[in-house]
């Protein structure tokens, strides 16, 4: 399965037409958006496949996914502790061969991991967690292990370059990763190809 992840920049980011482009471009199975307005709302009208969107609380932006196979029943979203500013949720999405969570994390350090942590607590075996961690550092627990790309995805006060969108994986197996053109948005996609586990060669991020 071939996964990709994009923060969209809600505001003056990555419009429809450059998300159906990726796709068109990337073709991959499942795309994860985060910032993503109902402007991106006609995405499955124009390519097909299965959509859903779900909006922070009292934001006009949130998590969606289009999936060219339907979820194996509607994504939930999982509340998360929330932020100072912003309360945070995760769409947690149902395949038929594994479970993948959307995620645009707080920034404060402690408060991210504790939301990754809750996460990785509720996911089932097989399980995948992508997105906009905000996260600076090393990340390991409940058997997950960070199988990203490793170099950075964004650029802090478009000076300083931060690998803030991260995959983990447990009982997967990452066969290959790239980082994406950014486009207008202000992050860079992650892709990645998943399998089920096993003792193979699992690359190094690129």
């Amino acid at each position: 399965m071939r996964i990709i992840s994009w923060n969209l920049l809600h505001r003056d980011g990555a419009n429809l037409d450059e998300v159906e482009a990726l796709i068109r471009q990337e073709r991959p199975d499942l795309l994860l958006m985060q910032e993503a307005t109902r402007d991106i709302d006609p995405l499955s009208r124009r390519l097909g496949g299965h959509y859903v969107r779900s909006p922070l609380p009292e934001r006009r932006h949130g998590l969606a996914a289009w999936s060219v196979r339907p979820f194996l029943q509607a994504p939930t979203t999982l509340v998360l502790q929330p932020g100072l500013f912003v309360r945070r949720v995760s769409l947690i999405i149902e395949l038929h061969d594994l479970t993948v969570a959307n995620v645009h994390l707080s920034h404060g350090q402690l408060l991210n991991r504790r939301q990754l942590w809750r996460i990785f607590q509720v996911l089932p075996r097989r399980a995948a967690v992508l997105g906009d961690c905000n996260l600076v550092g090393p990340v390991s627990r409940f058997g997950f292990h960070d199988a990203g790309p490793k170099r950075p995805t964004h650029l802090a006060a478009g000076l300083v370059p931060l690998r803030l969108d991260r995959c983990f994986v447990r009982d997967l197996e990452v066969i290959d990763t790239r980082i994406l053109d950014k486009r207008t948005s202000d992050h860079r996609p992650i892709m990645v190809r998943v399998q089920p586990a096993s003792t193979g060669h699992r690359p190094a991020g690129r």
